[in-house]
């Protein structure tokens, strides 16, 4: 072998090394992921992507036009790939599962690039099991792809640090940045980030970063604007008063107290680690880094939801659950080094990885349970039974009393073919025909007409306990009589039928 062969072959092995913990734990992220994500039925914020997605392009245009534009490159890229796997949950949830398995990826390769591998390894491993990544990875929404693209962001940022690229780079940066945002609008919370860490490690690296959050800003400007434009749409979330101090420290990335409290405590004795290395002058950059990312987004949404105008949620923080990983990762670590020696310290951070593993294993399970979602959705079982009991031309109405994300007549365009040769009597305009998110639909006072000539009739309502639903009172004042009562989970199907 000559020299240069030989020169060739060492960093090429040693690149292999570097890279294939992040391959196998990124894949093994979407596998743990994707495992059971088809059991829980599909819930209004999915309805959401998949009627989008199943617009005809210029449907879809439209609907853009009014609401959801800050949606529209997932809608878009859904809108293909259903086109090829279909609309089941398992397909639909895929992408979300691999968008995981590539945020977690992406964990192992970001640490790695401060040198430190074992805690690479160990951020990405608990990257993969905490509770936030899981149930992203279920979710047909655009929340895993954005958590992702963020890692991927910020290595391109210390990439181009440790290598003090050129003045491309920083414009690929601004250009990648931009993208970002028009995926997920506050991902733009990221240059926040990033300036922090910049000014608190890298001042001579600020100037080209400017220029890049410059590009982004000037890019990314369109989607910002019709995101102000359609701001009614997150109007809801003054109403549900979610930014509280159990959502922040459980909701946001641990999915239950027992999880909360570990992680937490791991977080502080990496942050009293990181006080500690400041006063003595040897600061981690990647501890800092994280602090940072877990911090500011946080802080932010929470000041402009107080200031502004609501817009806190804790699905909307998913993109900083890498940061949460590698703090807990330095915390297990520096409580490891309690032990003198080096076998005692590898079995005492298995022995934490292990405990936190037991802890998010009843809420993975939890997540993949067939009413997980939107705290028992069952459309698709309500689907089910439909289609097991109705026949061809039975009447079917749905509860209008309930918001539309809670719309039982969701079902009906989920799941299209539970409900083949049934009579919608309350539609006006299907959603697709419509600018809007929705179908437009009549109350049921207004279709006695079409009432007139069905003898069966089916009405889908969300569970009202011992009272009797509007629905179901005006059929029996129109003739009807009440056949049967199922309750689904939270909804229930009650038959009328007329001699």
């Amino acid at each position: 072998m000559t020299a240069l062969a030989a020169r060739r072959t060492v960093p090429q092995s040693a690149r292999a090394r570097r890279i294939r913990p992040a391959l196998f734990l990124g894949v093994l992220g979407t596998v743990v992921g994707f495992l059971g994500s088809w059991n829980p039925s599909y819930w209004g914020d999915e309805a959401a992507s998949v009627m989008s997605a199943g617009r005809s392009w210029s449907s879809l245009a439209a609907e853009l036009s009014t609401i959801d534009g800050v949606h529209g490159v997932y809608y878009a890229f859904l809108h293909v790939w259903i086109a090829t796997f279909g609309t089941s949950e398992l397909a639909t949830r895929l992408p979300s599962a691999i968008a995981a398995g590539a945020m977690v990826a992406g964990t192992v390769v970001l640490v790695r690039r401060f040198g430190d591998a074992r805690l690479a390894v160990l951020a990405g491993a608990i990257a993969i099991v905490l509770p936030r990544t899981t149930s992203m990875a279920t979710e047909a929404r655009s929340y895993a792809m954005g958590a992702a693209v963020a890692v991927w962001l910020t290595v391109l940022l210390i990439t181009v640090l440790h290598r003090r690229a050129s003045r491309g780079w920083w414009v690929v940066y601004g250009i990648a940045m931009a993208a970002s945002v028009y995926l997920f609008l506050y991902l733009g919370l990221l240059l926040a980030v990033h300036a922090s860490y910049l000014l608190l490690t890298r001042r001579a690296a600020l100037g080209g970063w400017l220029r890049g959050a410059g590009i982004a800003a000037i890019l990314a400007a369109p989607i910002v604007v019709i995101g102000y434009q359609q701001r009614e749409q997150i109007d809801f979330l003054a109403r549900r008063n979610y930014a509280t101090l159990a959502n922040v420290l459980t909701g946001q990335w641990f999915g239950s107290v027992p999880v909360a409290l570990f992680c937490w405590a791991l977080i502080l004795v990496a942050l009293v680690w990181l006080v500690w290395s400041v006063r003595r002058r040897t600061v981690s950059p990647v501890a800092l880094l994280a602090l940072l990312w877990l911090t500011v987004p946080t802080a932010a949404l929470l000041v402009g939801n107080a200031m502004v105008s609501p817009m806190y949620n804790v699905r909307y923080l998913a993109f900083s659950t890498p940061a949460a990983a590698i703090l807990i990762a330095i915390g297990i670590t520096v409580v490891a080094r309690v032990a003198r020696r080096s076998r005692a310290r590898t079995y005492s951070a298995a022995v934490l990885v292990g405990v936190l593993i037991a802890l998010c294993a009843p809420v993975y399970l939890a997540q993949r349970t067939p009413w997980a979602k939107d705290g028992g959705s069952d459309l698709r079982q309500v689907a089910e039974y439909v289609q097991a009991k109705a026949s061809p031309g039975d009447a079917i109405v749905f509860d209008q009393s309930t918001k539309p994300s809670r719309n039982p007549r969701l079902a009906l365009h989920l799941y299209p073919s539970s409900f083949t040769g049934l009579r919608d009597i309350g539609l006006i305009t299907p959603f697709d025909e419509t600018n809007g998110l929705w179908d437009t639909v009549a109350p049921l006072t207004d279709t006695t007409a079409s009432l007139a000539t069905s003898a069966d009739v089916w009405a889908v309502e969300l569970t009202h306990g011992a009272t009797v639903p509007a629905d179901v009172s005006f059929l029996e004042a129109h003739g009807y009589e009440l056949n049967s009562t199922t309750l689904i989970h939270r909804t229930t199907i009650y038959h009328l039928t007329k001699e």
